[in-house]
């Protein structure tokens, strides 16, 4: 688990807020494809702005 968010990049990989959540891949992605973390779709792959991310955990 990442201990500081400060030092995360401004958009991350799904993998990236898998690692920083300690979740696992498949449980991150549903939590894309549910919405319920907000994210952006380039191409085939989604990306997660950090605010996102950080509105996740406040919820």
């Amino acid at each position: 688990m990442i201990k500081n968010f400060e030092q995360l990049p401004l958009v991350l990989t799904v993998p990236q807020v898998a690692q920083a959540l300690n979740l696992g891949r498949d449980t991150t992605y549903n939590l894309v494809r549910a919405g319920i973390i907000h994210s952006v779709r380039v191409g085939h792959q989604y990306r997660v702005p950090k605010a996102a991310l950080m509105e996740y955990l406040a919820a």
